[in-house]
C-alpha cells in the first residue's frame, strides 16, 4: 500500500494489515498448541514430514485422531509399539504420552478432539480403519475455517466426524512392549530384525533365562506367544514395505518367510486381506 494519506492513517492501515496477517497465520497453524484451547470440539492440523522424520515423546490436552493421506506412520508409547497403515487412523486419548515416525513420506490430518465436548470416543489408544466418508470428511473440515461457528458447515461436518470415528472399526495392530528385562534385549534385536528366525532355544542365551522360562515370560508379560508376538513384529513391518511398493516375494524374504505364498496366506488370515490389497491402495 503507498500512504498519499496522514502518518497515523498509513499507521493505522499496516496495524489492520498485521492483525488480517495474523490471522490468516493461525488459521493455516502448524503448530499443535494452537489448536488446543479452540472453542471448537473437533478441528483439524494438516502437515507434511519427510521420510524418516521422528516426533519424540509428547503429549496433548486434547484426543488425536492421527491420520494419513499417503506414508505409513509408527506409534510408541511406553506399553505398546503401534503401526498406522495408509488405510486407517490412530486415537490417541488426550494426556497419553507417545512418539510418531514417518515411513515414506507423510501427508499428516490430525483431528483435535475435545474429549469433554464429544458423547462417545474411543477410551484407550487404537487404530481403526477409515473408510471412505471419513476420510472425505476430514478433508472436508480441513478446508472449513478453524474458528467455525456452532450452526455452520463445519459444525455439521465435525457432528458427522464425531459419529463415524464411533462406528470406525479396530484394527489389532500393535505389539506389547516388555517390562521384564530378560525380554527387553530380545524383543529389541527382532524388532530391528524381524527376520531372525531364532527359536526360544536360540534367544535363551541372550535373554539369559531358559526356553520354558521366556515362553512363560511372553504370556504373563506379553499376553501371547512368542510366535503370535514375533508375527505381529513381521507384519507391522510387512505393512510399510508393502505400501512403498516392495514385491511380496522380496517382502516375504524380509521376515524370515521361505515362500511368497506362504507369507501371502500367513498375513491375509492375520490382516484380513492380502498383501497385494496394501500395494494397491
Amino acid at each position: 500500500m503507498s500512504c498519499q494519506t496522514s502518518s497515523k492513517t498509513c499507521q493505522t492501515w499496516f496495524v489492520m494489515e498485521s492483525e488480517i496477517a495474523v490471522s490468516i497465520a493461525t488459521l493455516r497453524s502448524t503448530n499443535p498448541g494452537d489448536y488446543q484451547d479452540l472453542p471448537q470440539p473437533i478441528v483439524v492440523m494438516a502437515k507434511r514430514f519427510a521420510d524418516g522424520f521422528s516426533i519424540p515423546m509428547h503429549e496433548h490436552e486434547r484426543d488425536q485422531l492421527l491420520y494419513a493421506i499417503r506414508g505409513v506412520m509408527r506409534l510408541r508409547t511406553q506399553q505398546d509399539a503401534w503401526i498406522v497403515p495408509p488405510d486407517g487412523a490412530a486415537y490417541i486419548p488426550a494426556g497419553l504420552s507417545h512418539s510418531v515416525s514417518m515411513h515414506g513420506n507423510v501427508d499428516m490430518r490430525t483431528l483435535y478432539i475435545d474429549p469433554l465436548a464429544v458423547r462417545k470416543r474411543p477410551q484407550g489408544l487404537s487404530v481403526v480403519t477409515v473408510p471412505g466418508l471419513l476420510k472425505e470428511l476430514i478433508l472436508a473440515l480441513g478446508e472449513e475455517p478453524v474458528a467455525y461457528d456452532p450452526d455452520s458447515r463445519g459444525s455439521l461436518i465435525a457432528q458427522l466426524i464425531e459419529r463415524e470415528i464411533h462406528l470406525a472399526q479396530a484394527l489389532s495392530l500393535h505389539v506389547p512392549l516388555p517390562r521384564d528385562t530378560r525380554l527387553q534385549k530380545l524383543c529389541a534385536e527382532l524388532l530391528a530384525d524381524p527376520s531372525d528366525r531364532r527359536t526360544l532355544d536360540g534367544w535363551s542365551e541372550v535373554a539369559g533365562a531358559s526356553p520354558r522360562t521366556l515362553a512363560r515370560l511372553f504370556e504373563r508379560d506379553l499376553g501371547m506367544s512368542f510366535i503370535q508376538w514375533r508375527q505381529r513384529v513381521r507384519f507391522q513391518s510387512a505393512l510399510e514395505a508393502l505400501s512403498q511398493g516392495v514385491p511380496v516375494s522380496v517382502v516375504a524374504k524380509m521376515h524370515g518367510y521361505r515362500s511368497p505364498s506362504a507369507f501371502s496366506a500367513a498375513f491375509a488370515k492375520a490382516m484380513g486381506h492380502a498383501p497385494s490389497r496394501v500395494m494397491q491402495g
